[in-house]
């Protein structure tokens, strides 16, 4: 466990039960939502490489525009 890591539980455990168990329930839900998306993401890395194939060949085929920020 890292010393961050171990400075936030020594925090946590001076709050009181009720805040302590919400906390818990937040983290357990980012690393849910964590692990949820790296599976999304490697679920359609095939998609996105085809996507990426596709964008390049617009590029240099002279098909795409460049992207002017202060027109957005």
């Amino acid at each position: 466990m890292t010393t961050l890591l171990q400075e936030a539980f020594a925090k946590a455990s001076g709050l009181t039960p009720a805040e302590q168990d919400l906390l818990a329930s937040r983290l357990l839900a980012e690393l849910a939502d964590e692990d949820e998306f790296d599976r999304a993401i490697a679920a359609s890395s095939d998609k996105l490489a085809s996507l990426a194939r596709e964008a390049v060949a617009e590029h240099r085929d002279g098909r795409t525009d460049e992207l002017d920020p202060d027109a957005l």
